[in-house]
């Protein structure tokens, strides 16, 4: 069997188990054992008996809905590959459209940003590479998602901070100093229905919002509005359901102007801006 003829066999296998991106998950598969890029694979020999019984395994695995970045161990987020695995949130192309609105905001020439819920440090990792003069602080309380932060950011600043978000007056020190806070939280409702590599292999500490999947939000909203200079900007991901209430929980602080919704690329409102007024709470 070719390599090619064996990528149509597990294309069609990985379809079956309801995948999809079955061709695509097959081809980085491939790609990821014969260690080039998806896009050389029609460049390359056809590989030793060996490779064939490697991929018949991996494909195994990807058909019992392990997720492609669990396989891989790792994961694309803008211009960043990420490692990542099981205990760590799996950064989402949905991020990524906050991601590009972070980027393209005025900010002084040595900012402070602050990243809540970083998991595998996609959003502080991005921005710092951008922005290499900036202070980047990125928060998470699960020590296993920071694992994976702390060797994703070897080669940058960001500063890791171990802490819950939902606690009041977190980072005292940081009060009236940012420039930027972003947050991709816990959004998702409980009870929602989600894809089999998201319910049995993402944490569920990283999913679930609570009923409502606001119970985050709320509190991070706070902490953004103390830590923020007047002018300072905030951004934080929510469920494509609850952008009405992402925005009433930011209006309720009484701390934010600007408040404005954002969709994704796919169309799907996915995030909430606002910028810091002059007010303090009443």
């Amino acid at each position: 069997m070719s390599l090619r003829e064996a990528i149509d066999v597990a294309a069609a296998a990985l379809a079956r188990a309801g995948i999809d991106s079955a061709l695509v998950d097959a081809e980085l598969l491939a790609a990821h054992l014969a260690g080039t890029d998806r896009g050389r694979l029609r460049t390359i020999d056809d590989p030793d008996a060996e490779f064939f019984r490697r991929y018949d395994e991996i494909i195994e695995a990807r058909c019992r809905r392990i997720p492609l970045q669990h396989l891989t161990g790792s994961a694309a987020f803008g211009p960043l590959d990420l490692l990542v695995g099981p205990g760590v949130f799996i950064p989402r192309p949905e991020t990524e459209a906050l991601l590009e609105w972070a980027l393209t905001q005025r900010l002084p020439d040595h900012p402070v940003i602050v990243d809540l819920c970083t998991g595998s440090g996609a959003l502080a990792i991005a921005l710092a590479t951008h922005r290499p003069q900036a202070r980047v602080i990125a928060v998470d309380d699960d020590p296993t998602a920071l694992g994976y932060a702390r060797r994703n950011a070897e080669s940058t600043k960001v500063e890791l901070v171990q802490a819950d978000v939902t606690v009041p007056g977190l980072l005292g020190d940081l009060r009236g100093s940012v420039d930027l806070v972003v947050s991709n939280p816990p959004y998702i409702p409980l009870g929602a229905d989600l894809e089999p590599e998201v319910a049995d292999h993402d944490p569920a500490h990283a999913l679930f919002g609570g009923d409502d999947g606001m119970a985050v939000i709320a509190p991070i909203s706070r902490l953004a509005g103390g830590w923020l200079k007047p002018g300072g900007l905030f951004a934080v991901e929510h469920d494509d359901t609850t952008s009405q209430q992402t925005i009433e929980t930011i209006c309720a602080t009484n701390l934010f102007t600007e408040i404005t919704p954002h969709r994704d690329l796919a169309g799907r409102p996915r995030f909430v801006t606002a910028c810091r007024n002059m007010k303090e709470p009443a």
